[in-house]
């Protein structure tokens, strides 16, 4: 997967300030208890003094065995002496040594010239980051989705309230390989309000999040196909996140680029078992109509279908 060079640029800054980090906190504790402790800076330098002596043993010859015993005997007290020291102290080695977030890589992100899985992994959290810049997650939470909205219609208010309780429980039990929603329904009752509870809770639980509406992706998708640069890799990160939340399908622009692409996107994640909840104006039909019988079968026979009803809630609030 090939990400652009703003994303690759921020994941080598934030290991950068990982391992700068670790490596500060490190230092203000081994410096806090060699001041604390003058022993313990005395038998650094005796350490010191040992490890030079032995490499001057090998190089002068002589007895080499019997030194080279003699210095790693010295070597051991000096070192148990310097554990017990850090013990009265209420410390240990690991106190006073960087604590990395990767202890493969060290937080440099990269292992025997390869790139490590936390690397990789943090790039990928970037690139899930930045396709969902904006969302308005604060407002959109499974408290603030209000049923008084559908007082007038008590049918519609019992749907949405079974819709509204099964999207709590997706939320909760939310898993890599959770099922797939598709919520359809007219503008204005709730789809992206409900996708983004859940995206909220899925946050919450570290799984990695993409929403974003069809026509945007459609049009990175679209213009990546055209774009001499490394790519950001779009489709790639819709295909892999742990999440998509693909909102407004079937209002973004038409070509058969777009709706090939988004195609796939669908159905391998229905392959791989990624879950993924679209929300749509369209009935399945309308869906079979705008991007062929072979997509909305995909949907028909891999999404749970959730029918939004009931009057538009953005006309009643302005009219309220």
């Amino acid at each position: 997967m090939s990400y652009d060079k703003t994303i690759a640029q921020a994941a080598r800054t934030e290991l950068e300030r990982r391992r700068s980090q670790a490596e500060k906190t490190a230092r203000q504790s081994l410096e806090g208890f060699l001041s604390n402790c003058p022993r313990a800076k005395e038998i650094s330098r005796e350490l010191a003094k040992n490890s030079a002596g032995a490499a001057r043993a090998v190089l002068s010859g002589g007895n080499v065995h019997e030194e080279l015993e003699q210095r790693k005997k010295l070597g051991l007290a000096l070192r148990e002496e310097y554990e017990e020291l850090l013990k009265a102290h209420g410390l240990t080695r690991h106190d006073i040594e960087p604590r990395y977030s990767c202890s493969e890589c060290r937080d440099t992100g990269f292992v025997d010239g390869r790139m490590c899985g936390c690397h990789r992994a943090l790039r990928r959290s970037i690139a899930y980051r930045q396709l969902s810049a904006g969302l308005p997650l604060e407002q959109c939470t499974f408290q603030s989705f209000l049923l008084d909205y559908y007082e007038g219609d008590p049918a519609a208010k019992k749907r949405m309230k079974e819709i509204l309780d099964t999207c709590r429980k997706y939320a909760e039990n939310l898993r890599p390989r959770s099922s797939n929603l598709l919520f359809w329904g007219a503008t204005g009752l709730g789809k992206t309000h409900l996708s983004l509870a859940i995206a909220n809770a899925a946050i919450e639980k570290g799984f990695g999040v993409v929403y974003g509406s069809a026509q945007k992706f459609a049009s990175a998708i679209e213009k990546e196909r055209f774009s001499r640069e490394d790519s950001v890799g779009t489709a790639n990160s819709l295909k892999e996140c742990d999440l998509l939340i693909l909102d407004d399908l079937g209002v973004e622009f038409s070509s058969p680029y777009s709706d090939a692409a988004i195609y796939d996107v669908v159905n391998e994640r229905l392959m791989a078992e990624r879950p993924t909840i679209i929300s749509t104006n369209l009935d399945p039909s309308g869906l079979e109509k705008r991007y062929g019988e072979r997509f909305a079968s995909r949907i028909v026979g891999g999404y749970a279908l959730m029918r939004f009803k009931g009057r538009d809630v953005r006309v009643q609030k302005i009219s309220g």
